[in-house]
């Protein structure tokens, strides 16, 4: 054995019921694969799991981290003195249905996607466009995900959720969560961190269908395949086909999904950048958005290579780790995208997975 070189072996047992490991690389937990080792991961399948879990950390006052399945987070080296509580409750139920709206609730450790097909197989729109997004559904409302023209905010009813805070469960509606791009009472300002997500219900159109025209790439799609069946399981099915085309799948590929936020601008800021020749999106919001891939292709990054890391030649957005070891690696070639694309554009671009620390 190597000089210096320390062995750390996984231990499992269980409390009364949850389930404890110690001493768990976070990079096997993790799409991007990166990260040392935390301290306690917890599985949790139900509410008296969960609250065991809560009061294993909080009598020997460690610190918590919410993890799903490991998509759009990042670990560090320095791994996590804390307990990772893994979300694993499973369930999905229709609760209410009229000839107009449905009601359906998902438990938080249901794989997102699934969910999705789960709603689109049975003619219920919303989500449809938010097919083949890694992660689970209590993760969805902490980004408060979107895409081809679709985003969480507009279908969540409410969530349940555990406060750690306050010690019990509450409801908190979707105008108590603050969402706005990437961005919610769960993932930003004081509350970051406090509540863990049990269940999310979603209010959804019962046999709605959207309209076309879609987002670009997806109208793109539909065209060239001479598609013009636009129920909710109809463009599930092309939603996926168009992010298998362009996006890594991280089972096969580390990743983390998309790396950087779209840059949103004020509309004289919009103005200038329209002069300059750039491709700015007007929401149907009325906001203004110059997507960070296109300005990281547009810098001339695109399939480049750095630090062990490949920006995509199929999606600039996207950061694949070939064989990058460390979270410094990840920093470094973050940090070179960041100020290329800020000395060509003068926009400073935003990651967007997290990062595992303690709040």
């Amino acid at each position: 054995m190597a000089q210096g070189l320390v062995l750390l072996t996984v231990k499992i047992w269980y409390n009364k019921w949850v389930k404890m490991r110690e001493n768990v690389l976070i990079s096997k937990l993790t799409t991007m694969r990166l990260g040392g080792r935390a301290r306690y991961v917890a599985e949790v399948t139900n509410l008296p799991e969960l609250k065991e879990a809560y009061d294993f950390l909080r009598e020997r006052k460690l610190p918590v981290f919410v993890l799903g399945d490991g998509a759009n987070t990042i670990g560090r080296d320095e791994g996590f003195g804390g307990v990772l509580i893994l979300n694993r409750m499973r369930g999905i139920e229709v609760v209410e249905e009229t000839s107009d709206d449905v009601f359906v609730r998902a438990m938080g450790g249901e794989n997102w996607d699934e969910f999705v097909e789960f709603c689109s197989e049975r003619g219920y729109s919303g989500i449809e466009c938010l097919a083949a997004i890694p992660g689970t559904v209590g993760a969805a409302p902490v980004q408060n995900i979107g895409a081809y023209g679709q985003e969480i905010a507009q279908t969540i009813d409410h969530v349940e959720a555990y406060d750690s805070r306050e010690d019990e469960m509450v409801v908190i509606g979707r105008d108590e969560m603050k969402m706005s791009y990437r961005s919610t009472i769960f993932n930003t300002g004081a509350d970051a961190g406090r509540y863990f997500i049990t269940a999310v219900t979603f209010r959804l159109e019962n046999d709605g269908w959207m309209e076309p025209p879609f987002y670009a790439s997806l109208q793109k799609y539909l065209d060239e395949n001479g598609i013009s069946d636009y129920s909710p399981s109809s463009l599930a099915r092309a939603v996926r086909a168009v992010r298998a085309a362009k996006l890594p799948d991280p089972k096969v590929e580390a990743s983390a999904g998309s790396f950087f936020k779209n840059v949103y601008l004020s509309d004289d800021e919009a103005e200038l950048a329209r002069e300059r020749g750039l491709k700015v999106y007007d929401k149907p919001d009325g906001r203004h958005m110059i997507n960070a891939g296109y300005l990281i292709e547009q810098a001339g990054l695109k399939g480049a290579r750095l630090h062990g890391f490949y920006v995509s030649d199929k999606a600039a957005l996207i950061l694949i780790n070939e064989n990058a070891k460390s979270y410094a690696d990840l920093a470094a070639a973050r940090e070179e995208i960041v100020e290329t694309v800020f000395d060509k554009f003068g926009f400073r671009l935003e990651q967007e997975p997290v990062e595992i620390v303690a709040k």
